[in-house]
């Protein structure tokens, strides 16, 4: 009978690593969600400068590369001339001017491949050295697979505008930024999890339900902000506090089907948009209050002042942007700030968490 030695240690695939690997794992996630935030931002400002149809082709790998030389210059802009914004909008524009707003496209696309690169080689590393256990491995499989997706979904979006109507989709619009918020709030919070383990009081979970309420009605705010983006609603109703003198405008429900108002009625979608943004308005500092009123830890207490302060930041953006009738900078901010807004949230809800369940009778504890 074969006998195992005392000193021989079994392999267990399912450990988790210690706490020096699990900061260099949640490192490189916060890293890559600064870059998710980038190009958010870099995204806003390629729609704001209607950039994002100027590359009318989808090659991952072949496209990597920008234009060379003239005749390469040449043979990208003719491709766009056949499109319907060449032929519609912009028949008047020069070689120089395309190269303008190529560039943008350009640059979102590469840090889209930047992105990926900087995921999936540090992950193929961490999982050679044994620094992430099996089911931290597949979770953020899944998050490269989301990032794959991601991609496909911006060439989907593109493809809606390349067609009779020179405008991408909204709904595929609001499709893509809403994978890109949904990628940054599963590689922070999974970063999270790595770095912080100590459990909330119990007296504090009222508050962590309220801040999931809270960051519910953030998702809200983003989707119907991306409903505002793909119909440029931000252009129309540009007073506040009032919508053209109107607490709801008359011209709400002036389409028919009436379910048509809340995705082409750009009354019917800014009026959602400014909803979310009132009820954060009133529930970020209900919140704030009833946690003075509370025992949270000083990571808690600083997550909640921190979303407090970020909100107060968009909802200046917000408004600025509105009132001046969406320049770029302050438009391309506000969609920056929606990433932060989300962020902050986050935050909070993983400081407030559930303490964890116990463990069963001689269940060994990891570190």
């Amino acid at each position: 009978m074969n006998t195992i030695p005392a000193d021989a240690v079994p392999v267990d695939s399912g450990r988790e690593s210690g706490p020096a690997a699990r900061r260099q794992v949640a490192a490189w996630l916060f890293v890559c969600c600064a870059l998710v935030f980038a190009i958010v931002v870099v995204g806003g400002v390629t729609r704001l400068t209607h950039s994002g149809l100027s590359i009318v082709e989808w090659q991952p790998i072949l496209g990597t590369l920008p234009p060379l030389d003239e005749a390469q210059w040449l043979d990208t802009f003719g491709k766009y001339q056949l499109t319907p914004e060449y032929q519609k909008v912009n028949h008047a524009m020069s070689l120089d001017e395309f190269k303008g707003i190529f560039w943008w496209e350009y640059f979102h696309r590469l840090l889209g491949r930047v992105i990926g690169v900087v995921f999936l080689l540090p992950l193929l590393w961490f999982w050679r050295c044994g620094h992430i256990d099996r089911p931290l491995t597949l979770k953020l499989a899944g998050i490269f697979v989301l990032g794959g997706l991601q991609g496909a979904m911006g060439w989907y979006m593109v493809k809606s505008g390349l067609v009779d109507d020179p405008r991408v989709s909204q709904f595929r619009l609001t499709a893509h930024l809403s994978l890109a918020l949904a990628i940054h709030a599963a590689m922070l919070w999974t970063a999270l999890g790595l770095l912080y383990r100590d459990a909330a009081a119990p007296n504090a979970q009222p508050l962590r339900r309220f801040s999931w309420i809270i960051t519910a009605v953030i998702a809200y705010t983003v989707v119907t902000g991306g409903f505002v983006a793909g119909i440029r609603a931000g252009f129309a109703y540009n007073t506040f506090p009032l919508m053209n003198g109107h607490l709801v405008p008359p011209e709400m429900f002036m389409l028919d089907p009436w379910h048509l108002n809340f995705f082409y009625n750009m009354a019917t979608v800014q009026f959602d948009h400014r909803l979310g943004a009132w009820l954060l308005a009133v529930l970020v500092p209900w919140f704030w209050l009833k946690a003075r009123r509370e025992a949270v830890s000083p990571r808690a207490n600083l997550a909640i002042w921190l979303l407090l302060g970020v909100l107060a930041l968009q909802l200046a953006l917000g408004i600025a942007t509105l009132l001046l009738v969406v320049p770029i900078a302050l438009a391309a901010a506000h969609q920056g700030g929606a990433v932060l807004l989300l962020t902050a949230a986050l935050l909070a809800n993983h400081a407030l968490r559930s303490p964890p369940a116990p463990a069963p009778a001689g269940a060994n504890l990891r570190a």
